[in-house]
């Protein structure tokens, strides 16, 4: 038993939920990072969402060591609120069948919220990225989130999170109680329903942070969502834009918030903008794309320009003992 392990409660009852859609070629190593997790008290409950490829047969060799339900296809927003709403752990992880968890992952979370006390209600951790070429990075370094410290309490995930979008299905574990207070995963978007539940959830106070790489997320995963987002470009751009919306309204009536109301605007606005441009983009008229990459070339310059603002939200993490 290491120092780690000695230290840890395993009282708290860890639920993963990892929805899946004909992922026959992935699912099973994406099951195989949560059973080798050195956390012990979890339960893993596999959401197949209708898949046609054999799936189904491969969940079942996994006999009582996971928990699988069937749904006809709803999408993964449906297929994860599916899972946690049969879920019993004090804790949901939420895991995608074609990514991958270090064996400590879930270990570090639970001792992160356990360390922070009942007040934060997430962790979330840093995650390698996979490109097909070969190439990687990780997620905090696109996202600029990267944290000061190794583990620490993260104090303004709402100022952040309402200006760029960091990985979270893959590696947040979140307090039962809290997400059964705020809701689930809206299931009416489309795209985006794991930008919009991360800055509801961060409405309700800190996270922790760890800046270790615990997940291994495949970016360019044949049949992904995120490729799905690429080509459906217009439904994507319209959901952000909703989602955009709510944020600046939950930012005007919440309390305590009135520091955020104009960088909502603002982002709301640039939203509205790109999406603008992407129906630009595809008008029949001479030139229109060409214009279009132009002005989407504008957006990355004005943005590139405000990440060195003053305004430009930073991380703030106090350090965690």
């Amino acid at each position: 038993m290491n120092l780690l392990e000695a230290a840890i409660r395993t009282d708290q009852l860890v639920s993963v939920i990892i929805p899946t859609y004909n992922r026959v070629d992935t699912v099973c190593a994406s099951i195989d990072s949560v059973l080798a997790q050195t956390y012990p008290n979890i339960e893993v409950i596999v959401v197949d969402d209708g898949s046609t490829d054999g799936t189904r047969d491969v969940l079942e060799t996994y006999d009582d060591r996971i928990r699988v339900v069937t749904q006809v296809n709803a999408g993964p927003a449906i297929a994860r609120n599916r899972g946690i709403s049969i879920a019993k752990g004090d804790i949901v992880a939420l895991l995608d069948s074609d990514d991958l968890w270090l064996p400590t992952k879930l270990e570090r979370q639970v001792k992160s919220l356990e360390d922070a006390g009942p007040d934060v209600n997430c962790c979330l951790c840093n995650c390698t990225v996979l490109y097909a070429n070969g190439k990687k990075t990780s997620t905090f370094a696109i996202a600029d989130t990267m944290p000061r410290y190794s583990s620490g309490i993260w104090l303004n995930p709402a100022e952040v999170l309402i200006n760029r979008f960091v990985l979270f299905n893959q590696a947040v574990a979140i307090r039962r109680e809290v997400l059964e207070r705020v809701g689930y995963f809206d299931e009416t978007l489309r795209f985006g329903e794991d930008y919009e539940l991360p800055f509801r959830l961060a409405m309700e106070g800190p996270w922790t942070i760890i800046r270790d790489e615990l997940v291994v997320y495949h970016a360019e995963s044949p049949g992904s969502w995120a490729q799905k987002a690429i080509r459906e470009e217009l439904n994507l751009r319209k959901d952000l834009v909703r989602i955009r919306e709510s944020m600046a309204a939950a930012v005007q009536k919440g309390t305590g918030l009135t520091h955020l109301r104009k960088l909502a605007s603002r982002e709301l606005r640039r939203e509205r903008r790109e999406l603008a441009i992407a129906k630009f983009r595809r008008r029949s008229q001479p030139g229109a794309a060409t214009l279009g990459r132009s002005l989407q070339l504008a957006e990355r310059f004005r943005r590139a320009l405000f990440r060195r603002s003053p305004w430009y939200p930073k991380v703030k993490v106090q350090a965690l003992t």
